[in-house]
Order: C-alpha cells, then sequence, then structure tokens
C-alpha cells in the first residue's frame, strides 16, 4: 500500500514542469504557481510609445515635483479653557524654512502650570526649556460617592 500511495505521490508530481514542480523564491515578485505567464498587450495606435513593452502590468510614469517650496511657513495656535471639567491647556507654533519655534502649557494634576517653550532647527536640533508656575489649589476632579450595599438574608 506505501509503495502505491509514494508512486501516486510521484505520479501527480510529474506534470508539464519535467517532473518536478515549480516553486516559487520565498521573498521575490513573481506569478502564482499554476497560473501561465502574462500574454503581452497590444498597446493602441493612440498610446504612446513606452521604452519596454507592456507585458500584463500596468506601467506609470512619475512626474517630478513640482510644487517644491525652498523656505516653507506656518503658523498656528490654540486655546482650551473648559470650566467643566478644568481642562486648560494652550499651544502655538511658527515655523520659517528649517527652524521651528513655539510653545505650549497645560496645567498638572499638581495645581502648577507647566510651560514648555521650543525651538527646533537642523544645526542645533530640538531644544525645549519647561517652566513651572503654582496657579493656587491642586486640580480637584469631581468623583462618584461610593455606594453602599445592604447584604440581604
Amino acid at each position: 500500500m506505501k509503495v502505491i500511495i509514494v508512486a501516486a505521490i510521484l505520479a501527480v508530481c510529474r506534470g508539464a514542469a519535467g517532473g518536478l514542480l515549480p516553486v516559487a523564491a520565498p521573498y521575490a515578485y513573481g506569478r502564482p504557481l499554476g497560473y501561465p505567464a502574462p500574454l503581452a498587450v497590444a498597446r493602441p495606435a493612440y498610446a504612446p510609445a513606452l521604452a519596454a513593452p507592456l507585458v500584463g502590468h500596468a506601467v506609470a510614469k512619475v512626474a517630478p515635483v513640482e510644487d517644491y517650496d525652498p523656505n516653507p511657513q506656518y503658523s498656528y495656535a490654540y486655546d482650551i479653557q473648559d470650566a467643566i471639567t478644568g481642562d486648560s491647556k494652550n499651544q502655538q507654533e511658527t515655523r520659517s524654512g528649517d527652524v521651528v519655534q513655539g510653545s505650549y502649557s497645560l496645567v498638572d494634576p499638581d495645581g502648577t502650570r507647566r510651560t514648555v517653550e521650543y525651538t527646533a532647527d537642523p544645526h542645533n536640533g530640538f531644544n525645549a526649556v519647561v517652566h513651572k508656575e503654582p496657579l493656587g489649589a491642586p486640580v480637584v476632579k469631581a468623583v462618584a460617592a461610593p455606594v453602599a450595599h445592604a447584604l440581604y438574608h
């Protein structure tokens, strides 16, 4: 019985590939096993001539980037003051060329305002200075009262 099974497996393996099953390279781009090679696609008369003929795959030309800004600039800011949740934070930032300057601040849970002033440029990298100033009482968030559960017997 074992001989018959081995003979059947060998008979299946002997296909049109001359006795071996095709094996795909593990990391190579290619066609899936069992699919024939792609057919050459005829180029329509109105299509421009390409360096290589179309063979089953689309060829895309990459256009050069023409909207390069040698001196990019932007500026933005936001400020959030929410009396219900006690959330208080802001940020502002500007960029001129390769130099970015900005700051942000927020209220820490210990009741201090943390302000970070930063600059970034290709020569010095990113640099930040942190300031803390007391605001008064620590921030207290509302907590629901604990519920006492009665035990019933």
